[in-house]
Parts: C-alpha cells; structure tokens; sequence
C-alpha cells in the first residue's frame, strides 16, 4: 500500500533523519552517519503506534525500538517480484538460493521450539552487505543441541541474499559455548556482541546468560565448531573476540536456576538484560553490552510465583514495569515487576490450559498488553467446553484483574490439554493508528483444527472475532506458530502486506504436511492510494465473513468505507476506486481450468497466474483459452465467460515439523533482500547445505519460496 503524505505529515523531518536524533537522544548515536538494524523476538512483540502528541513521541522515542520499527513498516523500499511455483516444499526439489531460498542443516533433532526466533543484523540502514563486504549482514540461530566438538550450539550466516555472488549463504561463525540454547538470540545495536541463554552443567540444570563476541572465520561450520574464548564478567568488556561470558542465574539463596523457557529481553536505553528462569524467578543483568556484566542482587532476582517457569519477560520504558508470564497446568498468571524494588502484582489467572507459554504482544504507546490463553477455564464455548481466548490489560494492571476477553475458538474439556497458543499479530492499520485501532490476528482454536481469527480493536478494545481460514482438515489438529504480519509497500501490489503462520502438521495447502502459510490481510483504510492489482482483506459486517477485494484500477479511497457485497465478482465503487470481490479467504489453493466442463455461476478456479470467476455458466472449450491478463478484464471459453478477479492471495511452503517464530527483513533494494528467516521444527532434506536436520532456513516474504 502506498500510504498517503498523512501518513508521514504527523512528524516534520525525514524518517530517517528522525531515527538518527532519537538514536543521539538515547545514547546511542552512531560513530558513523548510519546505524545498523537488529531484528530479534523482541521486535514482534513490543510495539508502538504513531504518538497522538509531540509529548508522547518524546517519551515513546527513548526505545531505540520505537525508530527500528518506524524504519521497517514505514520507509518505502522497492522489492524484487520473485517468481512462485505453487505446492514446492524446500525437499524434495532442486533448490537454489536463487530462486529466494536457502536451507542450512543446523543439526538433527534439534529442539529449539516453536515459539523461539532466530535473530538477523543489517548494518546499513540502506544497503544490503553480502559476504565480500568488510561489515557483512548476518543471521543467528541457535540449534537447539548441545554444543560439542562435532557440534555448535549456536551458528551464524553471512553472504545471505540471492543477490550477492558466490556461495549462498555461507557460515559466518559457529559456536560450541558448551550448552543447550532452548531460547531465542539477541543483538547489540552495533552488531558486535550476541546474548542468549543456555543451559549446562552435569547434570544439565544450571542456566546462564551468555554475552558473545563473534569473530568471523573461514574454517568453522555447524559441524566443526569453534570455541570462543571463556573469560570472566570483569575481563570481557576488554576481551578479544572470539570471547564470551556466562552469567549464571541464581535463586535468592544462591541455588542453580534453569532456564529452557525464557527468552532475553535487552533494554537498549539502560544496558539491561531481563530474563526469567525455572521457579519462577526474574533476573535482572546489569552492564551487558558496555560493561562487566552483573546479575542484581538487591531486590532481585525476585520469584514472581511458587514454582512455574517463566516464559519471556518484557520491559515497558513508558510504566516502567517488566512483563512476564508463566507456563504450566497451575501457571496462566501474567505478572508486572518494578523495575527498580521488584515489586511484583500478579493478574488474575488467565490460562487454565498450559499456560502463557510465549511473552504477550507490549503496545508501548497505548499502554495496552494482549495475552494469548489456551484455555480461559470456563465452559462457555461449542460442546460446553473452555475457549481459547485474548486478554487485554492495561500495563499497570490491578492485582487479580483480568482485564476484558474475547474468545477464538473452543479449547478442550477439562482434565484435557489443549494446544499452546502463541503470539498473534497486528495489522499496520493498528501501528498507524494514533489510538489503538486496527486489527489482530491469531491463530486460535486450540481445542480443535486450527483457525486464523481477525479482532477488531478499536481505541483499545476489542470487538468481535471473524473466523477466517481453516488451515487444517476436520479432526486434525496440530498447534499453530506464533504469528508475524509486515507490510512491504513496493511489493508486487498483490503482496503489499501479509500475515505469516505455521501449523506443525497436516497442513491443507502442504498435502496434509508440516506447512508455512501467509495471506494477504492488508486493510482498507480512508484517503489512502492502492494501486491496480492490489489487494486488501475486508470484513462483510452483515454476515461477519472475511473477503478479499481486488482494485481493477489505481486511485484513492474514499473518507469512509463502503458496504462490501457477498456475492463473487461484484464491483464495489469507492470514490475513484472500483473493487472486485475475489471471494472468502481460503488457503487450499483452488483447482485449475478444465476442458469440456460445466462451470455454474460464480465458479473459482486459478488460471496459474490470477483467480478466475464465472460470470456466465456453461461448458468450457477444448483448449484452455487465453487468459486475460488485466485485473477485471474478462476471457470468452466456450459458453463460460470467466473475470480475472486477481492473483492468488495466499503462498504455502512444506516443512518438517512446521516452523518457529518468523522474522522479516525488508532493508535494503539488493535483489534477495526482502527475506524471511526461521527454523524448522523436524528433520528434513536443507537443500542448499545437504544434510537431514533441522533446517535453517530463508525464504522469499510474498513467495515463500
């Protein structure tokens, strides 16, 4: 979507110009015109919509995340259109990094989780860096097994866009740092230091933070790790690298506390790293990237409940609280913690299934945190059984309150298990918004076949879910991954936003597989320009129905928005606008043109390229005929007259086991440059390394492919 000059009219300088100042504002300003861009777990989970005041900007903009998130939805970007094969899996073909994938075996049997997310640093703000250059782009990922001397714990690539020559990806660095990485990365705002946890010790048990500088090498491989050089908290600030430290995670007694659960939070404005353990302890680390790293021990680390680990915690600059919640048959609880005296004020119980197993979504700027529930304990939902649910609180919630619900779908009966579920996602409607209106998807219906559901919130407050796609057949019921929504504003205009989304296995667009799915759920939005082609996600209020709707020609939407009809193929005007509807939301790709068939009214089918409706029944041709190529534009077939109602909205990818969180790079023009990255869940054939294992993988954001 092309954004009109209101968009950006709220601030009176360049974005970029912007960035710079909030990054002098902080701190953090560069040595250099340029600073570069860390994407990790954190960047899906704590966001900012556009401050309503100059005051509220200015309290906002002390989170160097605030400008990285303006950077990625907000500077327009040109894209390569890359081409599409639909129903290719990463095995069981020729694949090469040209075509926009690469899959690195990480190691077989890794167990990383689903709900953990590689991490990925860009440099330069406007220029992708392959291999050759001094300061290369880089994506980290943890392998989920533990580091030996045939085996890294922890691995880096570089040389990662089909852009750039020579081997595509090739291996940056690999670690063995002598334990198990159960959780997701993060990176200094400069690129040079890594920080996650692991566990260790005989037996393993004893978790610790580890602060890592990376050198680069030429030798070491996922295989044929190196060994950084192990030095104290005191002496790693001066270290050479490659060098790490581990701060280990203790109770208030000084007892070992293991952490397979709870990923880092780095706090860029304070130096600080917040992490939850096992017991149910928060830990706050102090001096992690500029100086000696120190576990606080006055007020800290404090034990939030009796005993449930912690999933990952997040830090509210604008409260001043730190987030967090916890897992298990008897946790559900999200609890905030002073920053300073650790005081801590637990929820009313929110997850009576297994528990808040991934971090909730922070809206900074509204105040607001949206949990994601299993199971909300009661019987209100089809069959008299528990629902999943969404809660939303404020950031300072009271004790015991569960602020307001709303439920996507059943969980299970009690005395049951029901699927976890993670993180959804807003729409940039939401992050646009200067009060907290837009959408939220999540992928709910844990009790039974997976759905992705869309809730309306409007200044806070959510209103009721539309059920959209079923991802998988009746009666199978796999759990879904977390959810991740990016608008690419110059991507082919079909594309120009998209959710994406896994489900672990038998997933309807994958023949049943482990699949990677996304769809287009760009929203409509008042006095904005889309181009001819492009194409938004509507709700049908009068039958609480999602479609998707085609623009046949360029122009600007009207102040408010139309009324959408049900039927397929019918044109809707919106002041210079003329939409097409291409139907309800599906993601089992539609069967193709055949010959000598009776289509009745209204029949989909994809001519390899768009989706084609019936607008006169009859019997097709011999031969397939000719397809009209322009959006709206009609193709006579025999007695059957067909309307191209647009592309396919939707892409699918086979994987093992499904994937992890999904992170997004959009940064640069260089051809292979606006990726996905992720990790699969099972073994499987990584095509562009060999090798069966868990793959690390990178795929093509409109094409996963």
């Amino acid at each position: 979507m092309k954004s009109t000059a209101a968009r950006f009219s709220w601030i009176g300088v360049s974005l970029c110009g912007l960035m710079f100042l909030g990054w002098v504002l902080t701190g953090e300003a560069a040595k250099s015109p340029e600073q570069g861009l860390p994407t990790d777990w954190s960047h899906n989970h704590v966001i900012f919509t556009h401050p309503a005041s100059l005051a509220q900007e200015a309290l906002i903009s002390q989170d160097p995340r605030y400008w990285q998130q303006r950077y990625r939805r907000e500077v327009p970007r040109e894209f390569p259109v890359e081409r599409f094969e639909p129903g290719k899996g990463v095995s069981g073909r020729s694949q090469t990094a040209s075509a926009g994938l690469w899959a690195e075996d990480t190691g077989a049997n890794g167990v990383a989780g689903p709900g953990n997310y590689p991490a990925k640093y860009s440099f330069s703000l406007t220029t992708a860096n392959c291999g050759n250059a001094s300061k290369p782009d880089y994506v980290v990922y943890s392998t989920g097994l533990l580091g030996s001397g045939t085996q890294a714990s922890i691995i880096a690539f570089d040389n990662i866009y089909s852009g750039c020559s020579g081997t595509v990806p090739s291996t940056y660095w690999a670690y063995n740092t002598g334990g198990l990485i159960l959780t997701s990365p993060v990176i200094s705002l400069d690129g040079t230091q890594i920080a996650f946890v692991q566990t260790s010790g005989s037996p393993i048990g004893n978790a610790g933070l580890v602060l890592l500088k990376w050198k680069a090498s030429t030798s070491e491989t996922v295989f044929s790790p190196g060994v950084p050089t192990s030095v104290t908290a005191a002496l790693y600030p001066t270290c050479v690298a490659p060098c790490m430290t581990e701060v280990f995670l203790h109770n208030g007694t000084g007892g070992n506390v293991d952490d397979r659960t709870s990923s880092p939070y780095y706090d860029y404005t304070n130096d600080i790293a917040w992490v939850g353990g096992s017991g149910g302890w928060l830990h706050k680390i102090t001096g992690v990237f500029k100086g000696a790293p120190t576990e606080v021990t006055t007020f800290f680390p404090v034990q939030v409940n009796a005993g449930n680990a912690l999933s990952g915690p997040l830090y509210d600059g604008k409260s001043q609280n730190v987030l967090v919640g916890d897992l298990g048959t008897s946790g559900g609880f999200l609890y905030r913690v002073n920053f300073s005296t650790g005081v801590s004020t637990a929820s009313g119980r929110l997850d009576f299934g297994v528990g808040l197993v991934e971090s909730p979504l922070l809206d900074v700027t509204g105040g607001k945190v949206y949990a994601f529930a299993s199971s909300d304990g009661t019987t209100s939902c089809t069959g008299s059984v528990a629902c999943a649910a969404v809660y939303t609180l404020s950031t300072s919630f009271a004790a015991g309150t569960t602020g307001t619900k709303v439920t996507v779908g059943n969980s299970v009966a009690t005395g049951s298990t029901p699927n976890p579920m993670y993180a959804g996602a807003f729409d940039s409607a939401y992050y646009n918004s200067t009060n907290a209106t837009g959408n939220l998807y999540v992928c709910g219906n844990t009790g039974g076949a997976p759905v992705m559901y869309r809730i309306p919130v409007v200044a806070g407050v959510m209103g009721s879910p539309v059920p959209g796609a079923t991802l998988t057949a009746t009666g199978k019921n796999p759990a879904c991954s977390p959810v991740t929504d990016f608008p690419n504003p110059n991507a082919s205009p079909n594309k120009a936003e998209l959710l994406y989304f896994s489900v672990q296995n038998f997933g309807r667009p994958c023949g049943n597989k482990g699949c990677l799915m996304n769809f287009v759920d760009l929203p409509w939005q008042a006095n904005t320009h889309y181009n001819a082609g492009e194409e938004i996600l509507v709700i049908r209020t009068a039958n609480n129905v999602a479609y998707i709707q085609t623009a046949i020609n360029s122009g600007t939407s009207g102040s408010t928005i139309p009324i959408w009809p049900a039927a397929l193929a019918k044109k809707t005007t919106d002041n210079n606008i003329t939409w097409l509807n291409q139907g309800s939301t599906t993601v089992v790709p539609l069967g193709g043109w055949t010959a000598n068939h009776g289509y009745g009214s209204l029949a989909r089918i994809f001519d390899g390229t768009n989706v084609e409706i019936s607008i006169q029944a009859g019997f097709s041709g011999n031969t397939q005929p000719t397809w009209n190529t322009t959006v709206g534009g009609t193709t006579n077939d025999n007695a059957v007259i067909w309307i191209n109602a647009g592309p396919w909205p939707s892409s699918s990818l086979t994987l093992a086991g499904g994937t992890g969180g999904v992170i997004v790079d959009g940064t640069s023009t260089a051809t292979g440059a606006s990726q996905i990255y992720f990790f699969t869940q099972g073994n499987q054939t990584c095509t562009t390394s060999g090798g069966s294992g868990v793959c690390a993988v990178q795929a093509s954001q409109a094409n996963l492919q």
